[in-house]
């Protein structure tokens, strides 16, 4: 029994250490960090709250980038989770060939976060790009995608939806569990497929539903390889997210305490948001068997 367990703990090993050395550690040196003036060549200087006191009372550019990502995070999120719910929904169907499709509408999630995929999308949006040319063959005029304030966060609004992929899967998986006799109750009694569909399949899915909001918010936060490789975060700033300045600030102008202090006013901004979507989850998501309880 005790070889038992020193095999297992050797087998964990290289896991354990994978997070102490390239979660941990770096989380836990990020923060001592954002409480100095760092350049990567210098010791660290320890300044206290100044950068935290800068950051909230001096920094215009911080808040413009933090109004960006609430907006893109506004936009991209319920976008991305509505769509692979659509999707989800279409290929619960038992239809012929029907594992393909999975397949194909799956692969944009493995390859859209990828560098090569923003600089397709990039060309795709640019001025004599394909969206462009499909607009002019219908009569309408070339929109400077990419030079547009106002059409530029779409680009990577799109983007991030397209890779929806993660999020129809278990989707997927969700409504497969939905026991076909409700459908077939409902269906008796003439319910029609939308009615179904908002009175038997969202209430017992929201569990998944809420899980999957979680996930996205998170990654919207943390978007940086579509304003970075398609937009620059630009024009006029209009899709400069905070991640992309807190790059900016941490490998760009090599202030790393500024850019660690950015980063712990991400996390706390994203943890708060997370803690009231747990908190509002009460009201509208429905575990087995609580629904009922509720009434």
């Amino acid at each position: 029994m005790y070889e038992n367990k020193r095999l297992g703990f050797l087998f964990v090993l290289p896991f354990v250490l994978g997070v102490l050395l390239f979660k941990l550690f770096p989380f836990v040196m990020s923060f001592a960090l954002s409480f100095t003036q760092y350049d990567l060549i210098d010791p660290p200087q320890y300044v206290g709250l100044d950068n935290y006191k800068e950051l909230i009372a001096d920094d215009p550019l911080f808040r413009k980038s933090l109004g960006v990502t609430l907006l893109f995070a506004t936009l991209a999120v319920p976008l991305r989770v509505g769509f692979a719910l659509l999707i989800a929904h279409v290929l619960n169907f038992r239809l012929r060939g029907i594992n393909f499709f999975r397949a194909a509408f799956y692969l944009p999630s493995i390859l859209g976060g990828s560098i090569a995929v923003a600089v397709l999308w990039r060309f795709i949006f640019a001025k004599n790009g394909l969206v462009n040319l499909l607009l002019v063959q219908v009569g309408i005029e070339p929109i400077a995608w990419l030079a547009d304030e106002h059409y530029s966060m779409w680009t990577i609004v799109l983007l991030f939806t397209w890779q929806f992929g993660s999020a129809m899967v278990i989707f997927l998986a969700a409504l497969q569990n939905v026991p076909t006799s409700l459908y077939e109750a409902a269906e008796c009694d003439g319910a029609g497929k939308l009615q179904q569909f908002w009175s038997i399949t969202v209430p017992l899915i929201t569990p998944v539903i809420f899980f999957n909001m979680i996930m996205q918010m998170v990654h919207a936060f943390q978007e940086f390889n579509g304003p970075y490789m398609i937009t620059e975060g630009g024009p006029l700033s209009s899709t400069y997210v905070l991640a992309l300045y807190i790059y900016d600030q941490s490998f760009r102008f090599f202030n790393l305490g500024y850019g660690a202090a950015l980063s712990w006013v991400l996390f706390a901004l994203v943890g708060g948001l997370s803690a009231i979507s747990f908190w509002s989850s009460k009201y509208w998501v429905f575990y087995a068997g609580e629904k009922e309880q509720r009434k």
